[in-house]
This record gives C-alpha cells, sequence and structure tokens, in this order.
C-alpha cells in the first residue's frame, strides 16, 4: 500500500489526488493518496507528528521553501533552487527533491520544444526558481519578471550556464523578445501583462496555472496567435516524475500520461 498526501493551503482545488489515484489504477497499484490543509509555519509540526502515516508527500504552496528548514537529506538541485515539492520517506528517514523543473521540462519537450532563445519567467517564487534551475543551459538567456528584487541573489543562483537577467515589475513587457515565457505567478496576478500582447504573436506561453482557466494572460495570448500551454501539463508530468522516484523504477511515462491527461482535463471543468 503506497501512501500519499499533497499539503498546502489553500488545498481544497488541487487536483493531485485525482492525478495520483488515476496513477495507482494505471501502474495497478495498491494505494491512497489525500489533499491535507497545512498552513504556513507548522509544516515541520505536520512532519513530525504525522509524517510516519505516508511514503511521500507533494508540497505546494506556501510550503515550498519552508520545506528547506527541515532537517532531511535534500539533494543538490533542491538547495541551489531554494525551492523543494516532493518528501519521500524510506524506513523512517526523510529525502527532499524538486520535480517541478523536470515536470515542467517534460511537458515542454512532449510539445515538442526543447531548445531556446530567450525566456521570460513571471514571477519570482519558489515555482519560479525550479523553473530557472531547470531552463538552466536549455535557454541562451533567461529574464525573471518579479515584483520584488528580494529574491533576486536567490534566482541568479539558480542560473549557472544561460545568461541571467532578473527584470522589475512593469506592465509594459516586449513579450516578442522572447520564444517562451513562463507564468508561475498566483492567478490574476499577471492578468494586466495581457493589455501589452498585440496579434502575430509567434512565441509559446507556458501557464503553471489551471484553475481557473484560461487566465486572462492564456486567452489573449491565444486570441493573439500564440500557443499556449496549460498548467496541467506541469501539475501531470512532475506528479509522474514524484511516482517514479517513490517507486524507485520507471513507468511507462507516456502510456500513464495518455491515461491521467483527459481524467486530469475532466476534473478541472
Amino acid at each position: 500500500m503506497i501512501r500519499g498526501a499533497v499539503l498546502g493551503s489553500p488545498i481544497s482545488h488541487s487536483l493531485s489526488p485525482v492525478l495520483h489515484k488515476a496513477a495507482f489504477d494505471f501502474l495497478g497499484l495498491a494505494g491512497n493518496y489525500s489533499a491535507i490543509e497545512v498552513t504556513s509555519g507548522t509544516l515541520q509540526q505536520f512532519v513530525e507528528t504525522r509524517g510516519q502515516e505516508f511514503d511521500y508527500l507533494s508540497l505546494t504552496m506556501p510550503l515550498k521553501e519552508e520545506v528547506l528548514s527541515l532537517d532531511v537529506d535534500t539533494d543538490a538541485l533542491t538547495q541551489r533552487i531554494q525551492s523543494g515539492n516532493t518528501l519521500v520517506n524510506r524506513d523512517g528517514s526523510w529525502s527532499l527533491t524538486s520535480t517541478d523543473g523536470s515536470g515542467l521540462v517534460a511537458a515542454l519537450a512532449h510539445a515538442g520544444l526543447t531548445q531556446f532563445e530567450s525566456v521570460l519567467i513571471l514571477g519570482a517564487g519558489g515555482t519560479a526558481r525550479a523553473v530557472t534551475g531547470a531552463l538552466d543551459s536549455l535557454a541562451t538567456n533567461l529574464h525573471v519578471l518579479g515584483r520584488s528584487s528580494v529574491r533576486q541573489e536567490a534566482l541568479e543562483s539558480a542560473a549557472i550556464h544561460s545568461r541571467f537577467e532578473y527584470l522589475k515589475w512593469n506592465v509594459d513587457v516586449d513579450f516578442t523578445s522572447y520564444d517562451l515565457v513562463v507564468n508561475t505567478t498566483p492567478a490574476g496576478a499577471a492578468d494586466l501583462l495581457a493589455n501589452s500582447l498585440q496579434p502575430g504573436i509567434t512565441s509559446t506561453l507556458f501557464d503553471v496555472i489551471y484553475k481557473p482557466w484560461p487566465t486572462e494572460l492564456a486567452q489573449r495570448w491565444s486570441d493573439c496567435g500564440g500557443s499556449v500551454i496549460n498548467g496541467l501539463e506541469l501539475l501531470l508530468y512532475q506528479g509522474i516524475d514524484q511516482l517514479e522516484i517513490v517507486l524507485g523504477s520507471s513507468v511507462d511515462r507516456a502510456g500513464l500520461a495518455d491515461h491521467i491527461r483527459p481524467i486530469l482535463r475532466k476534473a478541472a471543468g
């Protein structure tokens, strides 16, 4: 019996239970997976009091940075990007990693996108750092549009190979300068940026949000001729990566993705 859960706040909207239960069915595994409300500042207490009930824990907002304060084995990439979304329990010992970045790369590859000249990342939180670390070396230029310079240093540390630049948030962005834009901001935060879009855009928007959908930015992007990748794709592939880590073996990724994708879309409405 595999026991998992997604932790965060708010958590009632999460489709992670739908994803993982569908994966268990496809793989023929006995397992359960739930969504549990865990607010900021209470993650350590939860792990200490209830952690041994689970084989793995998925983390979402606002816990991806807070988890770094736990005394657990953390891999090098997660330390570098200072963001983690996967806690795995093996014989009572916890290890921490992040599948946000690898999930993004897998979702992009599924869309036929593997190399980029210039990428713009909207937002500067934990997901933005995971995206920065994942696209480092896949993009010649990585730019982050952030609303605060507080996290600039952490983002710079996540990029080793690409040319990195941190830009101050503004609503007049030249999106034509980029072949990929990744929106990591909370729902509604990037709506005003839609006004900067003009018809004829040819680049791709990867919006990590999947509900509500479409976001104003995604709708405008599509209306102007650009391609859009829904956040369900990130959810899908980061979840598959989590399962491979938990199982300690590879799975039929293509078959699993094809099985789960329509289930997620139906659940998202």
